[in-house]
């Protein structure tokens, strides 16, 4: 009878996997909502007159409140108020952002509002809004991936935890094949007079998000009666011990860590090259294969697929076997090489068959890199400031994000090409190995156990 008691819905395989489908499927649409416009940006030059510093200084806006501080406040928030008070606001922020995001594009495209234009003049009045709304959708995307990452620690502690954040990670990128896939078919079946619609998969994106607001209600629900059932059995108390409560200055055991920063470093390094790359490579296709955008935007389609199914299947490796930070360098090594091979290999050699081989393998270091990475962060923060350990490496990740969009779309209208930003991008993946090695000679030293297995 004590046995039966001592149950929770954590010990279901059935309920702890519904938790992952439903906080996973509110990441897939918003990954999709991120990248909807990436394949459409040829289309936004002649309709909206966006040039390619405007996208990247509209791309830039998705991170920029979280670099001023959002993100800093957002754990704080996580570890105070809990996953399920900080997820609804997440949720909600992603929906508000979208809502102001399509109403500026399709109110703007069709009005022209002399005081949007009269200030930033190099910044379209459409472009303007869209990037205030990017910004607010912005400060949900990322309080969400922490908040998700924190119940996932949570709901799997001692199970299969790399595993589950590995497939939530590889459902989240099929939003990113979803959007380059669905985002040029949904233009082109409404186009007007001949025109393509860049307002129709927006609209598209943004309704997935309110479903993705509803799952996160239902998870909600179950996890209050997981909160009870923990408390029932002696995991969490009914009033908070002092001890135990999370303070403010708790962060410094964070500020503190050696293997904190490595980790912030070689995360803002290595996604420095995976997501900005992904908004401009659809032109980089066009331009260098001299293809069209809806072609272009089919080859780039497949970058998340080898690292949709693979990155499980990792996670599953490392709950077993381990090789945490092995993983992480072999995952640097991998984008080093396909960064290399598009500035200097696919220019002179231009061929489909090439740029797809490439976009593949590049797919894989997406999957290498992240499945080892975030199941590493409970093995060396303790899980009272685990939520703020999340979004401080969000935060130095998101001024990265936020700078190197910036600065790829200057380097590409100050150079007319691709070739200095390719160079940038692999820059930043030697950068992210040399992390790598720091981190596994480090835990070597201390024994955090990044290369030891995650199941019990």
């Amino acid at each position: 009878m004590v046995e039966k008691l001592q149950q929770t819905l954590r010990d279901s395989a059935a309920a702890r996997w519904t938790v992952l489908v439903l906080v996973a499927s509110m990441m897939f649409f918003a990954y999709m909502f991120v990248d909807i416009l990436s394949p459409l940006a040829s289309l936004l030059n002649d309709t909206l007159g966006w040039d390619q510093g405007v996208f990247g200084t509209y791309a830039a806006g998705e991170y920029l409140l979280n670099v001023f501080g959002f993100l800093i406040l957002a754990g704080i928030i996580l570890d105070k108020m809990g996953v399920r008070f900080t997820g609804l606001l997440s949720a909600s922020l992603m929906v508000l952002g979208a809502a102001i995001k399509y109403w500026g594009i399709s109110w703007s495209e069709a009005n022209t509002v002399e005081w949007l234009n009269s200030w930033w003049t190099v910044m379209p009045g459409s472009a303007k809004i869209a990037m205030f709304g990017f910004m607010i959708f912005g400060c949900g995307c990322e309080m969400a991936g922490t908040t998700v990452s924190k119940i996932l620690a949570k709901w799997f502690k001692g199970k299969e935890m790399a595993l589950a954040m590995g497939l939530e990670m590889a459902i989240a990128r099929v939003g990113v094949f979803a959007a380059m896939w669905l985002s040029p078919m949904i233009s082109h079946h409404f186009a007007v007079d001949g025109t393509n619609s860049v307002t129709a998969p927006l609209l598209f994106a943004s309704l997935l998000l309110v479903i993705g607001l509803l799952n996160f209600f239902v998870f909600t629900i179950m996890d209050n009666r997981f909160d009870r059932q923990l408390v029932a059995v002696g995991e969490m108390t009914t009033e908070h011990d002092p001890e135990e409560e999370f303070h403010v200055s708790d962060l410094k055991q964070i500020f503190s860590s050696k293997m904190f920063w490595i980790i912030a470093l070689l995360c803002v390094l290595y996604y420095s090259a995976i997501f900005p790359f992904q908004r401009f490579a659809t032109n980089f296709l066009e331009e260098t294969l001299s293809i069209s955008n809806a072609e272009a935007a089919g080859l780039f389609k497949w970058f998340p697929i080898l690292a949709m199914v693979l990155t499980p299947f990792l996670g599953a490796f490392i709950d077993y076997k381990g090789k945490g930070a092995s993983m992480m360098m072999l995952g640097a090594l991998i984008m080093i090489a396909c960064h290399g091979i598009f500035a200097f290999v696919l220019p002179a050699y231009p061929s489909k068959t090439l740029a797809l081989i490439t976009i593949l393998v590049l797919g894989v270091s997406f999957s290498l890199v992240p499945a080892s990475m975030w199941p590493s962060v409970p093995k060396i923060i303790d899980e009272k400031v685990l939520g703020s350990a999340y979004c401080l490496i969000f935060w130095v990740q998101n001024v990265g994000l936020c700078l190197v969009p910036l600065l790829i779309g200057k380097l590409r209208v100050a150079t007319n090409g691709y070739f200095v930003p390719m160079i940038v991008f692999a820059s930043f993946g030697v950068l992210a190995f040399i992390l790598s090695l720091a981190l596994k000679v480090e835990d070597k030293r201390k024994n955090y156990g990044l290369e030891l297995p995650n199941k019990k």
